[in-house]
């Protein structure tokens, strides 16, 4: 009898075991010259069972691609006498630059509001941390404002069927970047869930990055920011200095 029960165990110790997630991109560096309109991602992979074979369970999957994270400031805009001008605004800690979810099915159908926010499986479950304190509801509006600007703008994306997944066992999702993609470190996180539980994940790297003239000048402000500063106000005023020559030509 204890033989048999410690097999039973055994089975359904092993019969429990999560699965693993085996994540590749086709391009873990993209770069951007001159003329760059933009390019696709495709993010794939397989879900397999701790010794290398087949899971073989209804997973659904949520793929996320994400970053550079930043510090943002968003400023709301009022119409006063005719005149667009500033008006209140709030700074971000933690916003990420781009940010994209694909999923299997729409995320609320297969996750709950609390794990969605754990995870950030979602544009609304985005943990945009504010700086200093702020009502919530006036975070909320700019949180809103600040999504809604970024989704316009091709920067944040939903794809609740962006995921398609083959006999359970390999997955694929395709991202697009667009033209203005900011440059830095993203992360590409690929989540399993079954029964609103997140029962794997992995993380692959994915690098954007400017070459040629463009890239320079990037890496000169990066790292010499003082003399690009400096050169860059030389620069205005010699501009400014030869228009002003050419208008009394005139």
């Amino acid at each position: 009898m204890r033989g048999l029960l410690a097999l039973l165990a055994l089975v359904l110790l092993t019969g429990a075991r999560d699965p693993i997630l085996v994540p590749e991109v086709s391009q873990h560096t993209v770069e951007v010259r001159q003329g760059f309109t933009g390019t696709e991602l495709l993010l794939f992979g397989a879900i397999l069972n701790p010794e290398g074979t087949r899971a073989g369970r209804d997973y659904d999957i949520a793929v996320v691609l994400k970053g550079p994270i930043q510090s943002i400031l968003v400023r709301e805009k009022r119409k006063v006498a005719g005149m667009w001008i500033n008006a209140e605004s709030t700074g971000f800690r933690s916003a990420p630059l781009f940010y994209a979810v694909a999923s299997s099915r729409p995320i609320r159908q297969i996750v709950d509001e609390k794990t969605a926010a754990i995870y950030e499986l979602g544009l609304p479950s985005l943990q945009l941390s504010p700086i200093g304190t702020i009502d919530t509801p006036v975070q909320e509006r700019f949180a809103a404002g600040l999504v809604d600007l970024n989704r316009r703008g091709q920067l944040y994306q939903e794809q609740d069927s962006g995921v398609k997944i083959s006999e359970q066992v390999l997955y694929q999702a395709r991202i697009a970047l667009p033209s203005s993609v900011p440059t830095g470190e993203y992360t590409a996180e690929t989540f399993a869930i079954q029964k609103g539980r997140v029962v794997a994940s992995a993380i692959s790297r994915v690098e954007v990055r400017k070459l040629g003239f463009e890239g320079a000048i990037v890496r000169f402000a990066d790292q010499q920011s003082f003399w690009y500063g400096l050169l860059a106000v030389s620069v205005s005023v010699l501009m400014g200095w030869i228009a002003g020559r050419l208008f009394a030509l005139v």
